[in-house]
């Protein structure tokens, strides 16, 4: 795969903050946008949170070109200037986990805890080289023909059968979703490398993740906790891949206890 990255503009990025209280920064998951993180809506109580899209996800336009983990990192630190945000809580899951983690070993004294769901520092082999696979299928048959297998890493079967809100909300974030936009995303994860950056951090750290997680994503949770001083790892029962949209309630009540 051609690897060429480019600067993103914070230019393009429009935040949606709500609440009061300690700033809460929310990144989201690949190919969906800003309001995967409705569902924590009543951490608005005590917390600012503050949502934004990835380049080519919900209302942040396509990036000019490839971009990697550094230059979301950059990006989201000239929002944090731009914005006056001096220090805050940061919280990402899958790619905005991956993400979270860079930032957060990148510029530990702007990140007053870190909470990392669903996520790894970098994909096993076989991850990397089926990223630029999945690219393709995206720019040739769109994000449409992927939903069915997405849907299935996403949620468990019980919650699938069930066919609710969260569900409904991924599947139409899914169909909407720009097809450049998600590949350019996934040639991003098929390069992303945080190991380095996980040694860095020193910010009390939550590293969370369903108990229905694939294997490489528990191996990675494992790393992480023995990487970051004084993590620990807390499973979301009865949940996949969308650890957050599928058990909201739980993940609100761990996250206030940690958050405090």
């Amino acid at each position: 795969m051609a690897w060429k990255p480019q600067p993103l503009d914070p230019a393009d990025v429009t935040l949606h903050r709500r609440g009061s209280g300690t700033p809460l920064v929310l990144l989201h998951c690949l190919g969906m946008d800003w309001r995967f993180w409705d569902v924590l809506e009543p951490l608005a109580e005590h917390h600012e949170l503050i949502a934004y899209s990835f380049p080519g996800h919900g209302d942040t336009p396509l990036s000019k070109g490839q971009y990697g983990v550094a230059e979301l990192t950059a990006q989201l630190l000239a929002l944090a200037r731009r914005e006056g945000l001096s220090r805050f809580h940061l919280a990402g899951i899958s790619l905005g986990g991956s993400v979270a983690l860079h930032f957060a070993g990148t510029h530990p004294e702007l990140v007053e805890k870190l909470i990392l769901c669903d996520c790894t520092p970098r994909y096993t082999e076989e991850q990397r080289a089926n990223w630029p696979v999945r690219a393709a299928a995206a720019r040739e048959k769109g994000v449409a023909s992927l939903i069915p297998t997405l849907l299935q890493t996403f949620f468990t079967p019980d919650s699938l059968a069930e066919n609710g809100p969260n569900v409904q909300y991924v599947r139409r974030t899914f169909e909407a979703c720009s097809n450049e936009g998600y590949a350019l995303a996934c040639e991003m994860l098929a390069m992303v490398d945080a190991r380095e950056e996980a040694k860095r951090v020193t910010a009390p750290t939550l590293i969370m993740l369903g108990s229905e997680e694939r294997q490489p994503f528990k191996d990675a949770a494992a790393w992480m906790q023995g990487t970051i001083p004084g993590s620990r790892v807390l499973e979301v029962p009865a949940a996949a891949h969308a650890s957050v949209r599928e058990r909201p309630e739980f993940v609100v009540r761990a996250w206030r206890e940690f958050l405090g």
